[in-house]
């Protein structure tokens, strides 16, 4: 490990920073996990697109239809392309909590430097703030590493209300909290965390007023900074550093130009198929995406055709990454 257990919090609040994606996991057509894909993916997201961290196996990486064995190997190919200077938090989260344990575990043996875990589904009202507490303070006596919360209420049913936060936060190494809810409750949240938890969201629009209003430090995490973003084109970064600068106008004028690139991502991508139009998506930009697993699905002929048109149009820099899949635009 790169840190002490009770040192977990100074660790994070001094790298856990920047822009950190959530990633998609590539299969093959055959929907095997597209190995050769998904190196040459973390090698463009590193190096090209200069991405300080990843998020691995996530709900965006479709890990409820992974196996153990499939998410251990995905985390230990990202650590291993990580190297000294890049950063990785695998995502830990299951409804079985002796799967969550193992998972953390493995995570810490390979060298990860934060897991995450996602509040659990609970049924018949159990989501009471002791079974909450008690369910992080479990998981963080078993592992060394610094967690992340992780609430999204419409997945689970329930907030975590941000006094359960704070209670979770006094454990040693609950360093921070994706908290995808209102803008005012996170800020709420932010105000109330001081230097005991960091707090951040998945929200890309709203990432420059975070930093600039709340003081945030950390986008964490969804798939914008590699879907917005090619080897040649790579404005987030740069509004991103004008504002950890302080230079705030520059920062507005190259966040407001990349509305036709949101635009283009939200209007194009069909109810209920994120995952398969983000994949494909990455496909048209030189990056391995492939297939869905079931139960998703995946994009018909006339849902590719709007996307392509939308990415044609919406002034995004196309160039294929050097380590990737020449784009197919057609």
């Amino acid at each position: 490990m790169k840190y002490r257990r009770q040192d977990a919090k100074e660790y994070a609040r001094a790298n856990l920073r920047g822009i950190w994606a959530a990633t998609l996991t590539p299969f093959t057509p055959d929907r095997r996990v597209d190995e050769d894909g998904w190196q040459r993916n973390l090698r463009h997201w590193y190096r090209d697109l200069e991405i300080q961290g990843l998020f691995v196996n996530g709900k965006q990486g479709e890990f409820s239809s992974m196996s153990v064995a499939e998410r251990k190997r995905t985390a230990e190919t990202a650590v291993d392309a990580a190297g000294a200077d890049r950063g990785v938090m695998v995502s830990c989260s299951d409804q079985s909590l002796d799967t969550v344990i193992d998972l953390a575990k493995h995570a810490q043996a390979i060298g990860a430097d934060y897991v995450v875990v996602h509040t659990p589904l609970l049924y018949f009202g159990a989501h009471t703030a002791d079974t909450l507490y008690e369910y992080y303070r479990y998981i963080a006596e078993h592992v060394d590493l610094g967690i992340a919360l992780w609430n999204q209420p419409p997945d689970c049913g329930y907030l975590l209300e941000p006094e359960v936060c704070m209670r979770i936060a006094e454990l040693p190494n609950i360093v921070a909290i994706k908290y995808s809810v209102a803008r005012e409750t996170y800020s709420r949240l932010t105000r109330m965390a001081g230097d005991r938890l960091i707090v951040s969201t998945s929200n890309e629009e709203d990432w420059l007023d975070n930093i600039v209003e709340l003081g945030w430090q950390v986008y964490l995490c969804s798939t914008p900074p590699f879907l917005m973003q090619t080897t040649v084109d790579r404005r987030m970064h740069q509004y991103t550093q004008l504002a950890f600068c302080g230079d705030i106008e520059r920062a507005r004028t190259v966040h407001a130009s990349l509305a036709p690139v949101r635009r283009a991502l939200s209007q194009s991508r069909p109810a209920g198929k994120a995952a398969a139009h983000q994949k494909y998506w990455q496909d048209l930009l030189g990056q391995a995406g492939g297939p869905v697993r079931r139960p998703l699905l995946d994009l018909t002929e006339a849902e590719r055709a709007a996307t392509r048109a939308a990415l044609a149009s919406c002034g995004l820099a196309l160039a294929p990454a050097p380590h990737a899949r020449a784009p197919a635009m057609s």
